[in-house]
């Protein structure tokens, strides 16, 4: 006898205002939990203390979260100066405590005007990454500091939103792997002080925007009536900037059956692949001789 499948067929991407003091992956399952689905993931995790987006793809939609992983990000971060944590933020352990110097509008702007572009960002310890194959935070909690390789990451904006010391407020959209507390740390040296971060929100994930967010509050409103897939964005929804292919029934047959088609007339590149009744059949590659390649092919039925 076959095993059941546990929870039902729902396909769709949520965009979660997360709350503080959840772990991405309790969100997650908070979230597969109220729709009943049989399968959820994250396209990024959001530290526990922090607030905002957290796009979770429901069913089939997992299978786009991979290519969401890239995405530009937007945080409006809070760091509270002359006072610098073993964590980067509230929920560590004070190490050092610095006078904050005199600051005005002009010197904040000119700092932080200096961190746009190409940085070169060590991770910090208190982090995901992994080194010899265990995590740095598991690493950090007993007690060990291990070298870490600078990584390049960008910071595209970056601007002061409120200084009333020692709180200073800034928002950034920055690419992915940019740690908003060990910027928040190198602001602070070049101000002539230490810092961690007080709240941090994650407003944006590309190409999603902050007025689309729900929360778990409003989403169990709409578990109680029923309309909980109301609020489902499409499967492929967070990657509505790739091209859309659409293939007619024989070239559709062979693709979902993961077989190369030939796609005449479209530019080298990842595309959404479309069949002729405008559903989606998955996410493929363009090769330069024009061929079609699946690389994710959707069971949506």
């Amino acid at each position: 006898m076959s095993r059941r499948r546990k929870g039902r067929d729902v396909h769709g991407v949520i965009l979660l205002d997360k709350p503080a003091g959840f772990s991405s992956s309790q969100a997650v399952q908070k979230v597969r939990w109220i729709f009943g689905a049989r399968k959820a993931g994250h396209t990024g995790s959001l530290d526990p203390f922090a607030t905002g987006m957290l796009p979770i793809c429901l069913g089939e939609a997992s299978k786009t979260a991979g290519f969401m992983l890239d995405s530009s990000k937007t945080y409006l971060a809070t760091a509270l100066l002359g006072q610098s944590t073993s964590t980067g933020d509230i929920e560590g352990e004070v190490l050092q405590e610095m006078d904050v110097p005199a600051l005005d509008a002009p010197k904040i702007d000119e700092i932080l005007n200096s961190f746009l572009g190409t940085l070169e960002q060590v991770p910090p310890m208190y982090s995901a990454l992994k080194h010899e194959g265990q995590r740095l935070y598991k690493l950090a909690r007993a007690g060990v500091e291990v070298d870490r390789k600078a990584r390049s990451v960008e910071i595209y904006g970056l601007e002061s939103v409120s200084w009333e010391p020692p709180l200073l407020q800034f928002r950034v959209r920055c690419s992915k792997g940019t740690y908003v507390r060990t910027l928040a740390e190198d602001i602070a040296a070049k101000l002539g002080t230490c810092a961690h971060l007080s709240a941090l929100r994650r407003l944006e994930v590309e190409p999603f925007h902050e007025q689309d967010m729900i929360s778990l509050d409003e989403l169990a409103q709409l578990a109680e009536a029923g309309q909980t897939d109301s609020c489902l964005l499409p499967v492929d929804a967070g990657l509505a900037d790739w091209p859309l292919v659409t293939l007619d029934q024989t070239l559709a047959h062979r693709f979902t059956h993961g077989n190369p088609v030939t796609a005449s007339g479209c530019e080298p590149g990842p595309v959404r692949v479309y069949g002729p009744k405008n559903d989606l059949l998955g996410l493929g590659e363009i090769t330069p001789e024009n061929h079609l390649k699946p690389k994710r092919v959707m069971n949506l039925q």
